[in-house]
């Protein structure tokens, strides 16, 4: 099917799309059957399942702001940062694997997180964790995958390990 790629592009296809498979099944499954702001407790005091439609970005960034201001910045973010994704992606897969694993990470999330915004105008998020009080905002498996990516883009700027570009 993918005989044709190169294998960076088969790694950047595989992980992409398996971020954005689960991710998008994920949220399937919480707007189906899970009423939305209804909660599931999976570990008490510290975990839940909570349907929740997110209009902002990271931690409710830009969330007051009008509907049309937010689909606007957040589709144009969404979108320039996959393009930057992938033109880093063309210059340091090659030679960077681990790299290379984290912005497949980072396309994958924003891909499904654009999905959302597309289809909904807002992201759905349904990972709740807390201890007591101290309450960590709900995310979803694509915020997960731009974290963990972001984790390996920065690992990659402290320790100077990035090609010239």
């Amino acid at each position: 099917m993918m005989a044709g790629f190169s294998a960076p592009m088969r790694r950047l296809a595989l992980v992409s799309i398996c971020v954005i498979l689960l991710d998008q099944i994920t949220k399937w499954l919480i707007v189906r059957h899970l009423p939305l702001y209804a909660n599931i407790t999976v570990i008490d005091n510290f975990f839940n399942i909570t349907h929740i439609l997110n209009p902002g970005g990271a931690f409710g960034f830009f969330a007051e702001q009008s509907p049309g201001i937010r689909k606007f910045i957040f589709l144009f973010l969404s979108s320039g940062v996959a393009l930057f994704v992938l033109w880093l992606y063309r210059k340091t897969a090659q030679s960077h694997t681990f790299l290379s694993y984290g912005l497949a990470l980072i396309f994958g999330g924003a891909i499904g997180n654009l999905i959302d915004r597309f289809r909904f105008g807002k992201v759905v998020d349904f990972l709740d964790f807390y201890a007591g009080s101290l309450h960590w905002p709900a995310f979803n498996i694509a915020d997960s995958a731009i974290t963990i990516g972001m984790g390996i883009l920065i690992y990659h700027l402290v320790f100077n390990k990035l090609p010239e570009i």
